[in-house]
């Protein structure tokens, strides 16, 4: 819209212009005015008027986002990732999973995609990383771990694992969430190889673990 009225308002003020002009012409020559020209100048005057009108009354930007709006979202990621933390947190105190608790998540703003991140380092070997979706829920969440490939997963990684099972499955218990970690593959072999990449589906979530480049990643994906 704020386009046609730019249009109206060109041509008809270039119009109206024009048949200024030739009614001055014709005054000098016949000294009269031909009632058409007058009535075709009030005519484009008035397309004029309507592009002016238009154009002022029409916002020059798109609507953006209030600051209410992304005071809520804000809010909503802010819950969102407070409830994640006391789930982990509550499934570490429940089986004593000592060296595991969350104290606090650091968030990264994604506005981009109007969505979020938030980050967790629980030593030099081992972080978690999660991200929101559009209506501010956890989509995704990631265990990233360093060390030597070489040797069976386990320790506190294996451990970081199966908490994160328990925390996206409220009912799970830990044998439940040692049998997710079984159908991947992470304890049927050693897995050792920087190829590796197994993966299993339950209850609308994606469990994969894969090692690259040195890197040992277990993730956690909603699906549909």
């Amino acid at each position: 819209m704020q386009y046609l009225f730019t249009i109206l308002f060109i041509l008809g003020f270039m119009a109206f212009f024009v048949f200024i002009v030739l009614m001055v012409l014709s005054m000098r020559k016949q000294n009269r005015i031909p009632i058409r020209y007058v009535l075709l100048t009030a005519a484009c005057f008035a397309i004029a008027s309507i592009g002016m009108h238009g154009m002022l009354a029409l916002p020059s930007n798109p609507p953006q986002s209030s600051g209410a709006d992304q005071t809520e979202k804000h809010e909503s990621g802010a819950a969102a990732t407070e409830e994640f933390k006391n789930k982990f947190n509550g499934a570490v105190g429940k089986y004593r999973l000592n060296g595991l608790s969350i104290t606090r998540l650091n968030m990264k703003d994604s506005s981009e995609q109007e969505t979020g991140a938030f980050e967790y380092v629980f030593n030099d070997k081992l972080r978690l990383v999660g991200k929101l979706n559009s209506d501010q829920k956890v989509q995704e969440v990631r265990l990233y771990g360093t060390g030597d490939i070489s040797e069976p997963t386990g320790g506190i990684f294996l451990t970081a694992i199966a908490t994160l099972i328990l925390t996206t499955n409220n009912e799970y218990t830990y044998n439940d969430a040692q049998n997710v970690i079984q159908d991947i593959g992470i304890l049927d072999r050693n897995v050792s190889q920087n190829e590796f990449d197994g993966a299993t589906v339950r209850n609308g979530f994606e469990y994969r673990f894969s090692i690259q480049d040195d890197v040992s990643i277990f993730g956690i994906t909603t699906v549909e």
